[in-house]
């Protein structure tokens, strides 16, 4: 339920079209899938393809995000995503999650947050901070001095808003607290997942005219448009077709017409695997992937929701047409 302030804030939102930015550089940012075998296991093998994928195409790879079951996996395979990860990237950027486990009511753990950074910088990967129960129910002039306080010895880090749709854990900060979190020096970007379009347009016109170096990355699957007013992107609808969102920046960036024909079928893929339940989308990608021969099988984690296999009419039909406008871009 949205409360007072937040409606007040989306009717002061500005008017969309004084944030259009036609023919910018975009920045992508694709979340990697955890690949599954039939009994279990992790795909290790596609995985790593996966990933190989993603780099080629010339997006960021982003591990141990929700796509790759960041708050199932334990710590052993955590490590092993990060270890398998630097050693594909080689040298090249990568974003990686930092996930605290805990329970409503429980306190910020502010070393667990210190500990994840430490291994992820280790892995020579950017740490981007998941909310926890700990940091979603500081009171909100806690929130900014709380990451302060577990960053201070990092390099540079991404931080996470996250709508309850995704997480139980998640929350949507005040346009005040986001901006006391923008002015953190070594914060460079944001993801927000509000699935709404009101509140991101607030946070690029603050970035506009706050810090204009600012990423602000939309994590909104279905409205993935959103790079047309200046926001980036960290989604896991990328995870499905990392070549396909790569050739849609590029349109965008040349001023290509097609991007609006490639940008709707991409979106009318994020709008069926988003639907809810919502964290089922990890199975739809797994299957995505598994139809363009990507990865070996379609198994979920399986603690994960799964979609219903009628849904792979649906998908093979999209992916057929994704398909085709590649190779006419091609042309």
């Amino acid at each position: 339920m949205k409360t007072a302030r937040i409606l007040q804030q989306e009717k002061e939102a500005p008017y969309p079209q004084t944030l259009l930015r036609p023919c910018r550089a975009i920045t992508g940012i694709s979340a990697i899938l955890l690949p599954y075998n039939n009994n279990n296991s992790v795909d290790w093998a596609s995985f790593e393809r996966t990933l190989e994928h993603t780099v080629s195409a010339g997006l960021i790879p982003a591990v141990n995000m929700d796509t790759g079951y960041a708050s199932l996996i334990d710590e052993a395979t955590r490590l092993e995503v990060l270890q398998r990860t630097s050693a594909v990237t080689s040298g090249l950027e990568f974003v990686a999650g930092v996930f605290v486990g805990d329970s409503p009511g429980q306190k910020f753990d502010a070393d667990a947050y210190r500990h994840g950074i430490t291994e992820t910088e280790a892995a020579s990967g950017t740490p981007i901070l998941f909310q926890s129960f700990g940091l979603s129910e500081l009171q909100e002039d806690e929130v900014a001095p709380a990451y302060e306080s577990v960053t201070l010895s990092c390099d540079q880090f991404l931080f996470f808003e996250l709508g309850k749709a995704f997480a139980p854990f998640g929350r949507i900060y005040s346009l005040e607290t986001y901006e006391q979190l923008m002015q953190i020096p070594n914060a460079v970007g944001a993801k927000h997942s509000s699935l709404r379009r009101q509140p991101e347009w607030s946070r690029i016109e603050l970035r506009n005219r706050v810090r204009p170096d600012f990423k602000v990355f939309t994590g909104n699957d279905l409205a993935i448009d959103m790079v047309m007013y200046g926001s980036d992107y960290l989604l896991g609808l990328s995870a499905f077709a990392p070549d396909a969102f790569a050739r849609r920046d590029a349109m965008w960036a040349a001023g290509d017409q097609r991007f609006f024909r490639l940008n709707d079928v991409l979106q009318y893929l994020g709008a069926f695997a988003f639907r809810p339940p919502v964290p089922a989308y990890k199975h739809s990608a797994a299957m995505f992937l598994k139809i363009q021969d990507r990865i070996t099988s379609s198994a979920t984690h399986p603690d994960s929701p799964r979609r219903p296999e009628t849904d792979l009419e649906v998908l093979s039909a999209i992916a057929s047409e994704l398909r085709q406008l590649l190779e006419e871009s091609n042309e």
